[in-house]
């Protein structure tokens, strides 16, 4: 986070950018890659394997498939780029949410 303060301070006054991982999944892939990492760091839950929580709601098929950002104008303006990526990114939420 202080590397990204201090490109911030580089930025304009009313600047704004989009700030992400590169890494465009749609969202049943993120829920499966939660799943997978739950799974491997505790084994031993009752409703294993985590994927058989998953439940497709009927009155919103199609919507929220992805989210995606462009994220050009950062790096562009400020040589800013993603520190992690985002396997090793979601690995270490879902350890520190578990913790």
């Amino acid at each position: 986070c202080k590397a990204l303060w201090r490109v911030l301070d580089e930025a304009g006054p009313g600047s704004t950018y989009n700030i992400g991982g590169d890494a465009e999944r749609t969202n049943l892939e993120v829920v499966e890659s939660i799943c997978a990492i739950v799974d491997e760091l505790r084994p031993d839950l009752l409703h294993a394997p985590c994927r058989s929580l998953v439940t497709f709601v009927k009155d919103r098929p199609g919507h929220d498939r992805r989210y995606a950002m462009d994220t050009a104008k950062i790096g562009r303006e400020l040589g800013w780029s993603p520190a992690v990526d985002f396997e090793s990114g979601l690995g270490r939420t879902v350890r520190w949410y578990l913790e």
